[in-house]
């Protein structure tokens, strides 16, 4: 069991409170002075910010699909078994309510393919959402009340790059189900890098308790600020173990904003440059003391970073003010750049330090030509678009690549089962050289009985073999 902190003198600690929630005291961290401080409650906080978090119910219909249909000579004799029956598969997460209109953020992974969302608030009432916004590369996404009729709490963010470890956080959600549950803990660590969760990888990592349903809940500072979303957990049994992480508010604004401004996707700037982590040997090798910073791989030719004078072999340091010990860091910080400005980037070349000004602009996306393939084939069901600078940054290719590549595969597909992946480049089927989709819609439509397949994944070319 663990302790629940009760007011032991509500007169002693009002006034302390108080001015914690008007955000009067929310940049003086001290030690305790008296017994008293120390049995303050955390009820006040719960009270105001519960409201503000909700329940999310998401459904799917999904076929029960019988596996010896999967057998091209089970199919030849005994047809194609009819219409396979139907079964509703659901999930449960929780998610912040951070628009008075109804607008809530949460996890992506917990609406995924969802087709029907409701949203429940914590005094039980449901209502219908839809989907505003899905962002796979951060596991956010933006929800709305249909036909909202009242203004609902909301929940402020707070700037999470201020956060320190040791900070006392609170966890809100509805973990497996059980209801809306507070959990309590400090700031562990900051700017997790290594978790392997999103593409963008800077996580708050806390040892509130975060179990399976915390998803797209709440992790929440003294001053009833949102510092972050909680989205996952290290854990050996599927419980919470003391180690929990949470996308930074900072992150998450980005998101939200961008589902105000009506975007169905989330426009971010564009470096045009691929970087790679220091490690010690390279470290040794050009003479720094620690294995830290963000080294430049290769340079787009009119990328913002070319225009600004980045070169190959140059190591990023800080991007306005703020350090960049890896190339995750500085992902993270030049992603939650406000677009039409411009970013001050710190690269250390030849042993001086030269201050860079770089455009904060979106990546062309002209030529994508994004299709689904129906035809009869291995790719049935994939969706493919032609390389754009867009795609590539959007996919962390790299972007001096031509082809066609597959941003999209639904769990059903024929592709996905036959094993192709979002990311896979295709660069020639049955001796036939794709170069745009419309190369592999026309090799697709062709009969084969066998199908040979030349795909790039993660660098490697593979070649496959699959029968039809």
């Amino acid at each position: 069991m663990f302790p629940c902190f009760r007011a032991a003198t509500f007169a002693v600690f009002a006034s302390v409170l108080s001015a914690s929630l008007s955000g009067a005291v929310a940049q003086e961290r001290r030690l305790p002075v008296s017994p008293n401080e120390i049995r303050l409650s955390y009820a006040p906080i719960v009270q105001r910010v519960q409201p503000a978090v909700v329940n999310v119910y998401a459904a799917k219909i999904v076929q029960n699909r019988n596996p010896l249909m999967e057998d091209p000579l089970f199919r030849r004799f005994f047809g194609g078994g009819g219409p396979q029956p139907e079964q509703m598969q659901r999930s449960l997460g929780s998610g912040v309510m951070v628009d008075a209109s109804g607008l809530v953020v949460t996890n992506n992974h917990v609406i995924e393919g969802a087709d029907q969302v409701k949203i429940s608030l914590s005094d039980k009432r449901e209502f219908e959402a839809e989907i505003v916004l899905k962002d796979s590369r951060t596991d956010l996404a933006v929800l709305r009340i249909k036909d909202p009729k009242e203004k609902f709490p909301t929940l402020d963010f707070s700037n999470s790059d201020d956060l320190l470890v040791g900070d006392v956080v609170l966890a809100i959600g509805n973990p497996f189900g059980v209801g809306q549950t507070v959990t309590h803990g400090i700031i562990s660590a900051l700017a997790r890098t290594q978790v392997g969760i999103t593409d963008y990888q800077f996580f708050i990592q806390t040892d509130a308790a975060i179990n399976p349903g915390n998803s797209g809940g709440a992790l929440v500072d003294m001053t009833g600020k949102l510092v972050g979303i909680n989205t996952a957990i290290f854990s050996r049994s599927g419980g919470s173990q003391g180690i929990g992480f949470a996308i930074p508010a900072n992150m998450v604004r980005v998101i939200v904003a961008s589902a105000k401004s009506g975007g169905k996707a989330v426009k971010r700037p564009w470096l045009g440059a691929r970087l790679q982590a220091v490690t010690p040997e390279i470290a040794e090798t050009i003479g720094l003391k620690t294995p830290s910073g963000a080294l430049v791989a290769n340079v787009t030719p009119n990328s913002p970073s070319a225009k600004a004078g980045l070169k190959l072999s140059d190591l990023i340091v800080a991007i306005d003010g703020q350090t960049v010990d890896d190339p995750n860091a500085f992902d993270y910080r030049f992603a939650t750049r406000p677009l039409g400005g411009t970013a001050q980037i710190d690269v250390q070349r030849n042993g001086k330090l030269v201050k860079l000004t770089i455009a904060l602009e979106t990546a062309p996306d002209t030529g994508r030509d994004e299709i689904v393939i129906s035809n009869r084939s291995p790719f049935q069901g994939a969706k493919v678009a032609n390389i754009s600078p867009a795609v590539a940054d959007e996919l962390r290719l790299d972007s001096s690549i031509e082809g066609v590549v597959v941003t999209e595969l639904s769990d059903d597909a024929t592709a996905a089962s036959v094993g192709f992946q979002k990311g896979d480049i295709i660069l020639a089927v049955n001796d036939s050289k794709i170069v745009k989709t419309s190369d592999l819609e026309k090799a697709t439509r062709e009969r084969a009985r066998i199908w040979r397949i030349i795909v790039v994944r993660a660098g490697q070319q593979i070649n496959v073999t699959l029968g039809g």
